[in-house]
């Protein structure tokens, strides 16, 4: 059994990993967010603890860390790096060396192509945050972090996906929130896979120049 901690727990994919984790293991869930009222179907559920925080709060995150042996971030937004240097200073505070880092497409410009520079206009804004959570990461690497960069997501109810690396063009244009959260899921099931690497997931043969939606 481990505990762990997910960070940005109202997320969509996160909710799918707290539902997973629940069923398919005997982990115990801390779920940290702005407004635990959000998830008040696990109010009375003896492996979860609700928190109710601000993710750049470093005392708050840092005492919900004591004996937390993984953390999962599901955190976002353009003040993503404000919220991955508190991350990595709370955990060095609590003595926490596992993250798994739920990062994006484009934040290591390895997005090839005509998709690439769509993604670059259309994900501009907030870029610039998962970028600098990249390089922060990288070189904090007290902290073993997966850092995972999935295509654009869907909410296809399917498990489709493939991997690529660091040095590896990115592939595809999709990939459903069911697949990131099986990913997630084995990661913490194992989290001696992919240390201090950044891993790119999408949907195979879904190459093109933007998502078939869009």
């Amino acid at each position: 059994m481990s505990k762990i901690l997910i960070l940005g727990a109202n997320g969509a994919t996160a909710k799918i990993v707290t539902a997973r984790l629940l069923v398919e293991s005997d982990n115990d869930l801390t779920l940290y967010l702005r407004n635990t009222d959000r998830l008040s179907q696990y109010k009375d559920n003896p492996r979860v603890t609700l928190i109710d925080g601000d993710a750049t709060d470093i005392s708050k995150l840092s005492t919900s860390m004591a004996g937390i042996d993984i953390v999962y971030s599901n955190l976002g937004g353009t003040d993503l790096a404000n919220y991955t240097k508190a991350i990595v200073t709370a955990m060095n505070i609590a003595n926490v060396t596992r993250l798994i880092f739920y990062s994006a497409l484009g934040s290591l410009y390895e997005v090839p192509g005509k998709f690439g520079e769509w993604n670059e206009q259309a994900i501009a804004a907030y870029l610039p945050g998962f970028r600098e959570s990249a390089k922060f990461l990288t070189a904090h690497n007290e902290i073993n972090t997966t850092q995972i960069r999935p295509a654009w997501l869907t909410d296809n109810n399917e498990i489709s996906y493939e991997t690529t690396g660091t040095d590896e063009p990115f592939k595809g244009t999709e990939i459903s929130r069911q697949s990131v959260a099986d990913f997630v899921v084995k990661l913490i099931n194992n989290p001696a896979l992919y240390p201090n690497e950044s891993i790119g997931l999408n949907k195979p043969n879904t190459d093109g120049y933007k998502p078939v939606w869009m």
